[in-house]
């Protein structure tokens, strides 16, 4: 097993290549650091969206420190914002903290938003990424930042909006009780997926893990998990609706 990878350098996002008629660009904000392609440059729109999705984060925070601390389901009142109900509900479905689809709930918050504006949008957060397409996609998995990523997920254009979102033992500062290389999950709902892929990564200490890491996959299809890869070492493994492609 390699040593974690902690970089903060993105180059990844060199990968991403928008299609005619459509701009990418950057919205950050404190620790939210998003990569977005749209049919038009909305960076002023969504820094903006963004600067109060944060603000119901931080404020229920700010009264509820267990949401940011607890590494299981906590109580979501019926009155907490939308963002934090959603985050609490994909975090008591897989059985991990709230914060744990974080990423996803951002991402998916900021593409619902705009994609009356931009009918192709896609909302990249840290390895999390939501989608809405008119037309066929292929999101890149990175397993390995050092020799980059060779393997993707052609997603085709009938199943938009989709998220993909990973999770990794080895990669980022984010935590992971795992250590596998990469788990990544897709699913309509980017909240679930972002918890899901934390919960499933959490599971995969070793090759021995990845029939039980699956088999709790397969059990998450019910609450809308599509599909699971999973890679430790040299090892993967693949459920559900998932199409890998070769990258260039």
């Amino acid at each position: 097993m390699a040593g974690r990878h902690l970089s903060t350098d993105r180059a990844y996002r060199d990968l991403v290549r928008p299609a005619t008629g459509e701009v990418r660009f950057q919205v950050a904000m404190e620790q939210t650091d998003l990569l977005v392609v749209a049919e038009r440059d909305l960076q002023v729109e969504i820094a903006s969206f963004v600067s109060l999705i944060r603000g119901d984060i931080k404020n229920w925070i700010m009264f509820h420190p267990e949401f940011a601390e607890s590494l299981v389901p906590v109580d979501i009142p019926s009155s907490a914002p939308e963002v934090i109900r959603a985050m609490g509900a994909a975090a008591a479905i897989c059985g991990v903290g709230p914060m744990a689809a974080v990423a996803g709930a951002v991402a998916q918050a900021v593409g619902d938003r705009f994609v009356s504006e931009s009918p192709n949008l896609l909302v990249e957060n840290g390895g999390d990424t939501y989608l809405h397409s008119t037309k066929e996609r292929v999101v890149a998995l990175l397993s390995e930042p050092d020799s980059g990523a060779s393997v993707g997920l052609r997603l085709d254009a009938e199943i938009f909006p989709t998220s993909v979102c990973a999770s990794s033992g080895t990669i980022g500062h984010s935590l992971s009780l795992g250590s596998g290389d990469l788990v990544a999950v897709r699913a309509t709902d980017a909240r679930l997926a972002d918890a899901a892929a934390t919960a499933l990564c959490n599971m995969l200490q070793s090759e021995r893990d990845m029939d039980r890491v699956l088999k709790r996959a397969k059990e998450l299809a019910s609450q809308g998990v599509a599909g699971v890869f999973a890679q430790y070492d040299q090892k993967v493994a693949v459920w559900g609706d998932l199409e890998l492609v070769a990258l260039d």
